[in-house]
């Protein structure tokens, strides 16, 4: 009987939070002009996006897949998938720069794949660090491409102290993964000058394993990398598709460049991004004198896809979490 009230009491605070989180991130989404917008696109159409969405999470998958199995050979990828679902549901509903997720991945290796808590968060670690990575380099030729198009700087001639602090930006994935592979840690050791509590000791271990993954599995990393990279090129592709089938013909530039300012608005404290991804919209495509009428268009289709996968990961992280 206790056993019971313990598992009603666990359920209902499990439920009860992610009522609260939907709440808050829906209370402000357009869901009747999202569903407006849908109904002007044809099937075929739709079908395409979620075809090219359920690929771009494959290889999200299969890039943090190679990592694992690089340490064990017998886990299985498609449970991976879900998971991945799962901690983007988290991430996407709560406030912060696309981060919160990630504790679903390590709990899940934890327990089904009998891996210790330390080894799977530095998979996780390195995981995150390669999607930095590759949606940095798509950074870098987005923000090339917002400064050659005059949208920040008139005349295209921007900022040599902001150009070079971007740079600087974009080169912190890659340098990490670098001092990584020749044994130093930079993050922890960076904790570490201001505290050395049990997180820091577990976050350090964690980023020594993933240095010790960096040594031991260079061709895996390489492979991993490419993969991420596919992924980012991946947004950008359906990106362009959704522009088109809502009738907005860019150039390959300036779909780099529209693109990027919605990547940007996803990093700020906001869940989804609420507010910042339609400001972005507006500004970035009406430089390109596109009405702001087609660009909200373009946020209420990547608002439907967003909401749909996070709704459903949402689903399947109450239900491991209530397990």
């Amino acid at each position: 009987m206790k056993k019971t009230l313990v598992e009603w009491v666990r359920s209902v605070a499990v439920y009860s939070l992610l009522i609260v989180l939907l709440y808050f991130s829906l209370r402000k989404a357009p869901l009747v002009d999202i569903w407006g917008m849908l109904r002007n696109l044809k099937v075929w159409q739709i079908l395409i996006l979620l075809l090219l969405n359920s690929f771009i999470y494959s290889l999200i998958t299969l890039r943090w897949w190679l990592i694992v199995r690089a340490e064990k050979k017998e886990v299985p990828f498609f449970p991976l998938i879900v998971t991945r679902v799962a901690a983007f549901g988290v991430s996407y509903f709560t406030p912060g720069p696309q981060v919160g997720g990630e504790p679903l991945q390590v709990l899940y290796l934890q327990r089904n794949c009998g891996m210790t808590y330390v080894r799977a968060a530095s998979t996780v670690v390195l995981d995150k660090l390669l999607e930095f990575l590759a949606g940095f380099v798509l950074l870098g030729f987005g923000l090339a491409a917002v400064f050659q198009s005059g949208i920040i700087f008139a005349g295209g001639n921007g900022s040599l102290a902001v150009l070079g602090g971007l740079i600087l930006l974009m080169l912190l994935p890659p340098v990490h993964i670098i001092l990584l592979y020749r044994g130093t840690y930079p993050v922890s050791s960076l904790m570490r000058k201001f505290s050395n509590n049990k997180f820091v000791r577990f976050f350090a271990a964690s980023e020594r394993m993933a240095g010790a993954f960096c040594r031991r599995h260079l061709g895996t990393l390489v492979l991993a990398v490419f993969v991420s990279l596919l992924a980012a090129f991946g947004m950008v592709i359906e990106f362009f598709f959704i522009t088109r089938f809502l009738g907005i013909d860019l150039s390959l530039r300036q779909t780099i460049v529209a693109w990027t300012a919605g990547w940007l608005s996803f990093l700020l404290p906001l869940p989804g991004g609420l507010g910042a991804l339609e400001a972005s919209q507006v500004f970035s495509l009406g430089a390109f004198g596109i009405p702001a009428v087609s660009a909200i268009g373009v946020t209420l289709i990547i608002r439907a896809r967003d909401l749909l996968i996070g709704g459903l990961g949402l689903l399947i992280a109450g239900r491991g979490v209530k397990r």
